[in-house]
């Protein structure tokens, strides 16, 4: 179970981090030039997200589908 907690902390932290950081940092400009758009937050983040996904995706894609992998062996070993 800690595995599963270990993975999915790696696969999904870097997305919600790069959200986390366009988000405040789109809050703070909107706030310094007094402009209250909340599309320009959520097209910044999903940009954000999106441009971490192409850049990083493969790997995070590889780290999970190990892990599956290894899992569907272990069930393999317990059920013989």
């Amino acid at each position: 179970m800690a595995n599963l907690l270990q993975v999915t902390a790696f696969v999904v932290g870097p997305l919600l981090l790069a959200a986390l950081i366009s988000g405040v940092s789109v809050g703070i400009l909107q706030t310094a030039t007094q402009i209250n758009e909340a599309s320009i937050s959520f097209l910044v983040k999903v940009a954000t997200v999106i441009v971490v996904v192409v850049v990083f995706g493969p790997r995070l894609a590889t780290y999970a589908i190990e892990y599956t992998r290894k899992d569907f062996e272990a069930i393999a070993q317990i059920v013989r």
